[in-house]
């Protein structure tokens, strides 16, 4: 198969746009024949190979009804301890290479998961696709593509899923990653984050790819620079100093503090997670472009994209098969685990609905009928904007993130839009709920240096925030406000964690060597452990992890 790069460069430009957004065009009917005929092909090799037969419990199922009427849900559990120990024998189809996401406390360190060839080319493909829509004007629309890409490397690196993106875009076409691929592995993240847009300012650079919140803050950096201080140490560096002077010129010129927008014109932003749905606006205010929503995992690759309207995310057909567990059915198995939960396909959701994701890996992957854990919702059946003939969706939380207070519930989507849109300047939250005589969602919240607000201040802010939120369950604030009321005193309270707490934390959790993933807490739900260390006094919590680094190191 030709690369992008090949049909880009010969300017056949529709066959490029068919061979990576191509399923953009699919109808509900036509999405479902690919997901049935790849389902077929991966049954061949399931019904051949050892974790099929573990999995399956020695079912041999020939067709997509027999495979969901036979087959058992499955969790990371279930293949442990075959994947941990990376067992080639007895999967489907040989890996090319292994990913790697957090584990679960107490039950695996992290998840390996294997990675075939056929899966990783048909990953490099939706890769670049994406790509093209972060940054096309239209159906069609490829004009905006370099020969060769020049990459902000923001990301984790392989065998994290964001390395083997960065890692699969590669396999489509020359890119120039800043930093490089070889020199970021070698780096932390926070390293690799400053490395990178050093480099890009004296190089320039088309596109970021890796956490919304980091283009918020280094966009917040900019504000802050002075004439004086930001061209003095540059003088030395021509490209550089150009490039600024040019940004001060423009800040200068629209009467306002230098925003990163005046240094770069970048090509596109792709981001994924919570924060970016809060803030995708502030990253427009501030780079000059909305990101681009990518829902995908390491387990799974690519599910979802948004497109060239930024709004909901399109299904893609071609990395796994999608099924979906309604929320009644998803709750009936919280409080029974032995029930198997009834799932439905993507033809049979509804609007408005919320669902678990229930995925099985085609071209060889190992996962099957796999809960990652994740809850979407359909926002709706078709694009009708763009005319996208298949259901759209937004990534609503992760399964146990909720935190439910009877008539309302609060996920961390919720409480993080209201914190954003109480306008309290803060460097990062966890929040969890407080039963007692009343009820009261507890937030610790670590403010920014040289914010006063107090306590109080955070607390009745994000409290009226919720209360406008138009996602906890109810149609208006003025019903929301009625289900609050009708609670037993319902409240929010806040605690604020002194300066440093979440830099402590991370610093604490590298010198015990934990898993990327886990070197900041979870936002919703910590646990007894996280809160601990989080209300450590900071000389007492630093003198903590100097001492476990030491240990380390010896």
């Amino acid at each position: 198969m030709l690369k992008a790069i090949e049909l880009l460069r010969q300017g056949r430009n529709e066959e490029l746009w068919q061979m990576c957004c191509g399923y953009l065009g699919l109808n509900i009917r036509e999405f479902m024949n690919i997901q049935e005929s790849l389902l077929l092909e991966q049954l061949e090799l399931l019904n051949k190979c050892a974790l099929g037969e573990k999995i399956m419990r020695g079912a041999k199922p020939k067709n997509l009804e027999e495979f969901r009427h036979q087959v058992p849900l499955t969790t990371y559990s279930d293949y442990c301890p075959d994947l941990l120990e990376k067992r080639e024998d007895i999967l489907p189809a040989k890996p090319e290479q292994w990913g790697r996401t957090s584990g679960k406390s107490g039950e695996y360190p992290c998840k390996w998961v294997p990675l075939t060839t056929a899966y990783t080319d048909a990953l490099s493909t939706i890769g670049y696709g994406v790509a093209i829509l972060s940054t096309c004007r239209g159906w069609g629309d490829v004009s905006q593509m370099k020969e060769r890409l020049k990459i902000v490397y923001a990301l984790a690196s392989r065998p994290y899923f964001s390395g083997v993106i960065a890692y699969a875009i590669e396999q489509q076409t020359p890119t120039d990653f800043l930093p490089s691929v070889e020199e970021a592995e070698k780096l932390s993240f926070e390293e690799r984050i400053k490395l990178g847009f050093k480099l890009a300012l004296n190089q320039g650079f088309d596109y970021f790819l890796g956490l919304s919140l980091v283009l918020v803050k280094v966009g917040n950096m900019f504000s802050q620079v002075s004439d004086k201080t930001a061209i003095l140490p540059l003088l030395s560096q021509p490209k550089t100093l150009l490039r600024l002077i040019k940004g001060m010129i423009k800040s200068k010129l629209a009467r306002r503090p230098i925003m990163p927008k005046d240094v770069w014109t970048i090509r596109g932003i792709l981001c994924g997670g919570l924060d970016s749905t809060v803030y995708k606006d502030k990253i427009k205010e501030l780079w000059g472009r909305h990101p681009l929503d990518v829902y995908g995992g390491t387990e799974f690759g690519v599910i979802a994209t948004q497109t060239w309207d930024y709004d909901g995310m399109t299904f893609v057909p071609s990395l796994n098969l999608l099924e979906f567990i309604p929320e009644e059915e998803h709750f009936k198995w919280q409080l029974d685990h032995s029930y198997q939960p009834k799932t439905v396909l993507l033809d049979e959701v509804e609007v408005g609905k919320t669902y678990e994701l229930v995925i099985t890996n085609f071209h060889g992957g190992a996962m099957i009928r796999y809960k990652p854990g994740d809850m979407i919702r359909i926002t709706s059946l078709r694009n009708e904007k763009l005319g996208i003939d298949i259901p759209q969706m937004v990534f609503e939380r992760r399964a146990d993130d909720i935190i439910d207070f009877g008539v309302i519930r609060l996920t961390e989507r919720v409480i993080w839009q209201a914190i954003e849109n109480s306008g309290i300047p803060y460097e990062d939250w966890v929040a969890q709920k407080e039963v007692g005589e009343d009820m009261a969602l507890h937030l610790l919240v670590e403010l920014k240096d040289g914010c006063q607000a107090s306590a109080e201040d955070v607390a009745n802010a994000v409290y009226n925030k919720i209360l406008e939120s138009s996602d906890v369950g109810s149609n208006t604030a003025a019903e929301i406000r009625g289900d609050f009321e009708k609670m037993i005193d319902f409240r929010v309270e806040a605690t604020i964690l002194p300066s440093g707490t979440f830099t402590i934390y991370t610093e604490r959790r590298r010198a015990e060597g934990a898993d990327l993933a886990h070197l900041k807490p979870p936002h919703v739900n910590p646990s007894g452990e996280v809160l601990e260390l989080l209300v450590t006094k900071p000389e007492k919590a630093r003198a903590g992890a100097e001492t476990e680094a030491e240990e380390a190191a010896v």
